[in-house]
């Protein structure tokens, strides 16, 4: 999750500053997003075929994260709504783990603009395009990522997801004491149980939430 958000970001910021922009805009961020999905300028999405040259981006000189050393950026407000719309779609489908798929999904828009006016134009709408990334993700989704969400045993990352903190958070709380964890036998791999994992968490009481 964090990898990944943080990876398309860091791309993102490198096409704003690349067009001397002071806020990452969401066209921004669906250009980092296909440009990391696609193979020789060809982003697929299940029966979709997007070329990226079709939205002028260009696929042969993509901007590096960090080749520019510009004065920070700042999100545009459009930005931070789809990225609170990727987390929701995230929690709509029971998942703890923000993927591409959620992220490309929160792009969908019955009155498209930007990247995906330029799309619409192309015979793209929004159907079309949530029925693509639906089968890009089912193609991408590993084979044992709902067993690892369901498991008995998690890892001190999948631990965090599970709680929405830092993983450096759930191994303070292992430090403390606060935490029981096991170790595999022969091994340095830490598992958590998950049944542990919820006694951490307490009924908000009510003069606390005021």
């Amino acid at each position: 999750m964090e990898d990944l958000l943080t990876a398309v970001l860091q791309v993102a910021i490198a096409f704003t500053k690349r067009r001397q922009g002071s806020e990452v805009e969401s066209d921004d961020v669906l250009a980092a997003c296909l440009l990391s999905i696609s193979r020789f300028g060809i982003a697929r999405l299940g029966d979709l075929v997007i070329d990226l040259e079709s939205l002028d981006i260009d696929w042969m000189h993509a901007p590096v994260p960090g080749e520019r050393k510009d004065p920070k950026v700042a999100y545009a407000e459009s930005t931070v709504a789809r990225l609170d719309g990727a987390w929701a779609i995230c929690r709509a489908s029971h998942q703890t783990q923000l993927s591409m798929a959620h992220l490309l999904a929160a792009f969908a828009s019955p009155q498209p603009a930007g990247l995906m006016a330029k799309l619409s134009q192309l015979g793209i709408d929004s159907a079309a395009w949530r029925a693509g990334i639906a089968a890009f993700d089912a193609l991408s989704s590993p084979p044992n990522q709902a067993a690892a969400t369901n498991s008995t045993y998690l890892s001190p990352e999948q631990a965090a997801e599970f709680l929405g903190v830092h993983h450096q958070t759930i191994r303070g709380y292992i430090r403390a004491g606060k935490l029981s964890a096991l170790r595999i036998a022969g091994e340095r791999a830490v598992r958590i149980r998950r049944e542990d994992l919820q006694r951490l968490l307490e009924p908000l009481a009510t003069t606390e939430s005021e």
